[in-house]
């Protein structure tokens, strides 16, 4: 995640859904359509690496904010999608569906040297292939393994944990064109089922399912967010379960994916309110979680951020920006070193020239700070400040010519408004 606060050695003091996340070496996090599990007070971070080929990229984290590269898993399978990480045995398995089989990976540590772990396998009992998949481990210790069968139905067959991991028995076959499974399991014992429709790399609204066994029979779909939102720009990945020092969280996992998708994709990590006795899962766009291990917060918004220890700024609206026009706030109040701003602008004609920040008088080009700008409803990006309240920012358009001014809006060349919300 980017280095965003006023910590020692850059260290990030916030998650900021939808902007650019970095490892602790400073490069772009690289592990789309993964998953997280905790051991020990560790998290460990699976998923494929659209730079390199899919191979299976591991990060580590005490905090969910600060990720370590431990390098790819393996460099033996490429173009493995949807990489999903177990323990059974005392032996760690990453699984992933490669030509739209389950090729597994195996090693005796969790955070690298594994190694491929048997042929690749369709699904019992019909010997179907699939597309996306994901991997729910219950409360009870017993992990399943959940497809997109016949690139159509949900299919959720157990996992025969053990010396020997294998694919086992089929527990449910859910009919519908569905993608991208995520499960959680409530405290009150009700199981969701969390996926997307098929719409490519294209966000959808996101759906759930709820049963009282994970043999169903399944209720649903609802939506999990709303449905204008299409699930925040963003398909599931994974549901994550941390029991906290005061109570037991869940997040969602998702992609927010770029055309085709590639390694500009983002992350989008939301907490999740669960009601059970209404049945229904939301995912919320502000909330604060403390893990049992470090004490730290997590906070999720598009750029409405809550410091650690402070409350929210008050915000500033700036509107209407265009052609020529600029716009200048000066945030006071506060001693912080970094500003988040969810901004939103378009460009007709992008050959033409881009949106701009000026912080301090020194110009940044939004889009260098996110390359999902212009192309995406709404999108974060970071700023570092001087501590203190003698900050101002500007907003404004620019040619790419850089010896030219930015030609008026009537030319036709650029039209741009800018919704900037400073927290």
């Amino acid at each position: 995640m980017e280095p965003c606060g006023d910590d020692a050695l850059g260290a990030v003091t916030w998650i900021v859904p939808g902007a650019v996340w970095t490892d602790t070496d400073g490069n772009k996090i690289d592990a789309h359509g993964g998953q997280i599990l905790q051991e020990g007070s560790t998290f460990y971070w699976v998923g494929a690496a659209y730079s390199n080929n899919e191979v299976a990229n591991l990060y580590s984290s005490t905090d969910l904010l600060n990720w370590n590269f431990e390098g790819p898993a393996s460099t033996a399978v490429e173009f493995m999608f949807r990489p999903k990480l177990f323990t059974s045995g005392g032996n760690f398995y990453i699984w992933g569906q490669v030509n739209r089989q389950c090729q597994a990976l195996e090693s005796s540590t969790i955070s690298g040297g594994y190694t491929v772990h048997g042929a690749p396998f369709s699904l019992p009992p019909d010997g179907r292939n699939f597309s996306d998949e994901g991997i729910f481990v219950d409360t009870t210790g017993e992990a399943y393994f959940l497809t997109s069968a016949d690139s159509n139905n949900l299919q959720i067959n157990q996992i025969n944990g053990g010396s020997t991991v294998s694919i086992g028995a089929r527990a449910t076959d859910l009919e519908g064109s569905y993608e991208a499974p995520g499960m959680l399991r409530s405290p009150g014992g009700i199981y969701y089922l969390v996926m997307s429709s098929k719409t490519g790399y294209t966000a959808n609204a996101n759906m759930f399912w709820w049963s009282t066994s994970i043999d169903g029979p399944w209720t649903g779909p609802s939506e999990i967010a709303p449905q204008s939102s299409n699930t925040y720009d963003s398909q599931n990945s994974f549901e994550l379960r941390i029991v906290g020092s005061q109570t037991t969280t869940y997040i969602y996992m998702g992609d927010m994916w770029t055309t085709g998708g590639t390694a500009a994709s983002n992350y989008e990590w939301l907490p999740i309110s669960i009601n059970d006795s209404a049945h229904t899962i939301i995912c919320r766009t502000l909330r604060v979680v403390t893990t049992s291990t470090t004490g730290k917060r997590y906070n999720a918004a598009d750029g409405l951020i809550m410091r650690r220890g402070f409350d929210p700024m008050s915000n500033v609206t700036i509107t209407g920006i265009k052609g020529t026009g600029e716009a200048q706030c000066n945030p006071t109040g506060r001693s912080i070193s970094c500003l988040v701003l969810s901004m939103y602008f378009l460009f007709l004609n992008s050959a033409a020239g881009d949106a701009y920040v000026w912080v301090n008088g020194e110009k940044i080009r939004i889009a260098d700070k996110n390359s999902r700008a212009g192309r995406f409803s709404t999108v974060p990006i970071s700023l570092t400040l001087k501590k203190g309240s003698d900050n101002v920012l500007t907003f404004g358009c620019h040619s790419h010519n850089e010896e030219s001014e930015f030609e008026d809006d009537t030319t036709g060349w650029l039209v741009v408004d800018v919704d900037v919300e400073l927290w």
